[in-house]
């Protein structure tokens, strides 16, 4: 068997790994209620995510209405707090991902998380999915000064990994901006969270599904 090309894989968590929208817009809504708004259609949830979950609140007021910081600041620990606490009530793994994992160990290939969400709340959803230990680095929006579409938490993620030569996996422009600004190959997924064509977002290759991963990579270049 030719060898691997990348020692480390790095993925994007929400809408890449993780379809994670039944519990964002369940906490997104119970904020919005709280705050005397009206409910966003859980479709247009899918396009807001991201950037992280302040981002996601502020998006929700501004398609409900005015919006301030003050706002903002009143909404995000409500949020926080009832997503914290249901954080995997709904949320599943995308078809094929814990093979495409599990393929990825046998190869001796070390995987890391890379996503704007924060680290706790990262954390958190991985334990709850039963994969604690599975990832050998994960790096949210706050694990360091700057966040996606920055490279440096992407650097990071493959550093804390054992470093080397690694690809870079997710779903929006956010994550294909970050592999650009790191010089590394991106693949995204065609089912994630995007604001817009998959096509549109400049990734090196596209995946339908994850029996597609292994030889997609097997067909990059670090």
């Amino acid at each position: 068997m030719p060898r691997f090309p990348f020692n480390v894989v790095a993925f994007d968590l929400d809408g890449t790994l993780v379809d994670t929208a039944p519990d964002l817009t369940a906490a997104l809504n119970h904020a919005l209620d709280r705050l005397g708004r009206p409910p966003i259609d859980p479709r247009s949830v899918r396009h807001m995510v991201g950037h992280g979950a302040r981002a996601l609140l502020r998006q929700g007021l501004q398609a409900t209405g005015a919006c301030d910081e003050a706002l903002i600041d009143r909404g995000f620990p409500i949020f926080l707090d009832h997503y914290t606490a249901h954080i995997a009530d709904h949320s599943q793994p995308y078809p094929g991902v814990v093979a495409a994992l599990d393929q990825l160990e046998a190869r001796g290939v070390r995987t890391a998380i890379c996503t704007n969400k924060l680290e706790s709340l990262a954390v958190r959803l991985v334990d709850a999915l039963g994969w604690h230990g599975r990832f050998a680095a994960i790096v949210g929006s706050d694990t360091l000064p700057v966040r996606k579409p920055d490279p440096a938490p992407l650097f990071a993620s493959i550093a804390r990994a054992g470093g080397g030569p690694a690809a870079f996996v997710g779903d929006s422009i956010t994550d294909t901006d970050t592999a650009r600004a790191a010089g590394l190959p991106c693949i995204a997924v065609t089912f994630g969270f995007r604001d817009r064509a998959a096509e549109e977002l400049g990734a090196t290759a596209l995946i339908d599904h994850y029996d597609q991963l292994i030889p997609t990579l097997e067909t990059l270049k670090p």
